[in-house]
């Protein structure tokens, strides 16, 4: 099913994850776990993020097999252009539809990290054209990225802005945002984006805290804030004590969760980092409140 008739065929929100595929052994016996923990949550989708280099971008493909046709989960498959030649993108798209993908998410995605991987000359810079290209062509629900703090490379907010109406404009028809850690900056950019005209579903992201040194790390990447609530709340913790972080995070995540619903989000998007045991926590919290 398109995403965008689920949102409106449904009265509660959407409850999904986002997987990446694993790089390791340990790392795919670790993950294969957490997706039967995580599919057991009965989440209404899934989402799998890809890499434009060769290994990462077949692991991808991989996982969105598995996720499907093992699995039985409605998958939104990542498509991150860097780098690649149209006919890449057009394989690519071709083969995610192969197997029964409706929903893609159009991203520009960093550089890969493989030293071997060259730019082609006709690729394209940036999302919005990546969505020009791609829109015309098929019959899919493609969505976007959007970035409540505004991304990382972006001048400024504006600017900002005006490239998410550009995606809209060329055909995307939905936006998952990046995570933040004080739900006022998605209000704020709900209301930014309605004051351009944007009216399409907007669906926030969530990050649980899993540990103090991947939130500084992926905070950095990202540019999301680390509030000073946070800070305190983590300072006031035993040392070294991970169940009460675990329990701290997912105190957190239930309070802003129930926040953004309360608000009449279409969905919460939870960024599992191929783990589940912050999710399960999470999810069964706002089950027990009647929020989802």
């Amino acid at each position: 099913m398109k995403l965008t008739d689920l949102w409106q065929s449904r009265s509660k929100p959407t409850l999904s994850f986002e997987l990446f595929p694993a790089r390791t052994e340990k790392a795919a016996a670790n993950l294969e776990k957490a997706i039967d923990k995580l599919a057991a949550l009965e989440p209404d989708f899934v989402s799998v993020t890809f890499g434009a280099g060769g290994s990462t971008r077949e692991g991808s493909r991989e996982l969105v097999r598995k996720l499907k046709q093992d699995k039985g989960l409605d998958v939104i498959a990542y498509f991150a252009g860097f780098g690649l030649a149209p006919s890449e993108i057009t394989d690519v798209i071709n083969a995610y539809q192969t197997l029964g993908v409706e929903n893609i998410l159009v991203v520009r995605g960093d550089e890969p990290r493989d030293e071997n991987f060259t730019p082609h000359p006709e690729s394209f810079a940036y999302a919005s054209e990546l969505m020009g290209y791609i829109r015309p062509r098929y019959d899919l629900c493609l969505g976007v990225a959007g970035y409540p703090e505004s991304h990382i490379d972006a001048a400024n907010q504006a600017k900002d802005m005006e490239f998410l109406k550009l995606k809209i404009e060329n055909g995307a028809e939905f936006i998952i945002t990046n995570y933040f850690y004080d739900n006022q900056y998605f209000f704020d950019y709900v209301a930014r984006c309605r004051a351009a005209e944007i009216e399409v579903p907007i669906i926030p992201g969530v990050m649980p805290i899993y540990s103090i040194k991947m939130m500084r790390m992926l905070a950095g990447m990202c540019g999301a804030t680390i509030t000073e609530r946070i800070e305190t709340g983590l300072a006031a913790l035993p040392e070294d004590d991970k169940d009460a972080l675990n329990n701290f995070g997912i105190d957190f995540a239930t309070k802003q969760c129930a926040e953004l619903i309360q608000a009449g989000v279409p969905g919460l998007h939870i960024y599992t980092m191929d783990r589940s045991k912050s999710t399960i926590g999470l999810v069964n919290r706002l089950r027990e409140k009647g929020l989802l």
